[in-house]
């Protein structure tokens, strides 16, 4: 057989020497599919006279609801249009593509995989993650262990190859391949529509309609941006509305004005929810939000730390209705914790059934009289416009909020926005006047 001539974008040239991971990030048209699957026929080929025997490739996403949603379609393209069948080793099956010397490629579904059921991908040699944006914080655990296969005598290692459209920073691929510390044998490069030379003219099109029809997602679709809103978010349009209003801007605490901290309480290990405060005043009916905290992992004094140092030693702690519960370990609740701090604090109502969409109903009717601090609430805000609905794909319904990282912000936000309302039911509870029972007031 002639050699086989592959062309491949300059962006994508780092990527073609040897890594345990290989990540390429961009918006729509870039080619990153396209390269990954020339690639993985590359490897297919050479695979058999490099290490003695046939390449095993695992072509990943995180949900495989059927191999229509797959990379199969588009490497049996490759396969067609490099005139590469059974005589060159490559044979098409339904659900799987075997390949020169025995090798074989499977299309798998991290969703279906726990620790011992993944074991059985232990000896394969390369991993493609498509969508590798929507791969979770387990499915990560589970199959960079998993891909560990090595011939330390030829030189050869396994790789794990991540192509994805950036979502939010907060994502694992995200947080593993650009964040503050990437794992040393990575190569990671960004391509964009602009470094494909093969760019169609169709798309051309498609992407000039956007970037004039709408430019708000423009940047995420097509150059590779985290996405400002994500699709079914709740607060998208408010939040937009907020900012040509001129409702976020730098906005002054008010020493009159008492401080309110809404929270919502997480944990205390690294893979415990987050911990979330807003901290608001009121000025008759505006809601001025004035300043926000979030952290992972952290003991409830690293909480009060911030408050301190951040001039909320005398904000009146707003507890969710689980505040009076105690920690398992240590006995102590976190309204007691607070109070012994030497803070104010009233512990919120139990919403009841229902909570989560009673908070986005409360939010979105009390939305118009809100103002933010620019600064100080943008990692909030970003929250608020990520918070979405989770959406079923195979009936195309909502299945209610999605628990996510932006969760913990939304609901301690949504509690704020339900005890707004609530507090003109209760004369003890207006904003203005002493809380009942409360020592030291």
């Amino acid at each position: 057989m002639s050699s086989l001539q592959i062309k491949t974008a300059a962006v994508f040239e780092p990527l073609l020497h040897p890594a345990r991971y290989k990540g390429a990030h961009g918006g729509r048209g870039s080619g990153k599919s396209q390269f990954f699957e020339d690639l993985a026929v590359e490897d297919a080929l050479r695979w058999p006279g490099d290490a003695g025997e046939g390449l095993r490739f695992a072509q990943i996403r995180e949900v495989q609801k059927s191999l229509q949603y797959s990379s199969k379609a588009l490497f049996e393209k490759k396969l067609h249009d490099y005139g590469l069948g059974e005589a060159q080793g490559f044979k098409v099956f339904k659900d799987k593509i075997e390949l020169p010397g025995d090798g074989v490629m499977i299309f798998q579904g991290m969703q279906d995989h726990t620790a011992d059921s993944i074991k059985s991908m232990e000896g394969f040699h390369r991993a493609k993650v498509e969508e590798a944006q929507t791969l979770s914080e387990k499915s990560m655990r589970l199959l960079r262990p998993t891909i560990r296969w090595e011939d330390a005598t030829r030189g050869l290692a396994s790789e794990i190859w991540f192509p994805w459209n950036p979502r939010h920073a907060k994502d694992p691929v995200d947080k593993f391949l650009r964040g503050p510390n990437p794992p040393k044998d990575s190569v990671v490069v960004e391509a964009n529509w602009s470094d494909n030379p093969w760019f169609p003219k169709v798309l051309e099109q498609e992407r000039q309609d956007a970037l004039k029809n709408d430019p708000e997602q423009y940047g995420h679709i097509w150059e590779g941006e985290y996405a400002v809103v994500f699709k079914g978010a709740y607060y998208a349009d408010a939040l937009n509305l907020a900012e040509r209003e001129g409702r976020i801007d730098v906005i002054s605490t008010d020493p009159l004005l008492r401080k309110y901290a809404y929270w919502d309480i997480g944990g205390t290990s690294g893979k415990s929810d987050a911990t979330a405060i807003w901290v608001v005043q009121f000025a008759g009916e505006q809601i001025r939000v004035i300043d926000h905290y979030e952290a992972v992992g952290q003991e409830f004094g690293e909480h009060v730390g911030w408050l301190h140092s951040n001039g909320h030693s005398k904000a009146v702690m707003m507890l969710p209705h689980d505040g009076r519960k105690h920690d398992m370990v240590h006995k102590v609740t976190p309204e007691s914790f607070l109070k012994d701090a030497g803070f104010l604090v009233e512990v919120c109502r139990n919403i009841g059934s229902g909570a989560a969409m009673q908070r986005v109903a409360a939010v979105r009717r009390v939305f118009p009289r809100i103002v933010f601090d620019r600064e100080k609430t943008k990692g909030g805000r970003e929250a608020l416009g990520w918070y979405h609905e989770k959406q079923d794909e195979k009936r195309d319904m909502g299945l209610g909020p999605e628990h996510d990282w932006s969760s913990h912000s939304a609901d301690a936000f949504g509690q704020m926005a339900v005890d707004v309302i609530d507090r003109p039911k209760s004369n003890a509870r207006k904003w203005s006047s002493p809380k009942r029972g409360i020592k030291g007031l």
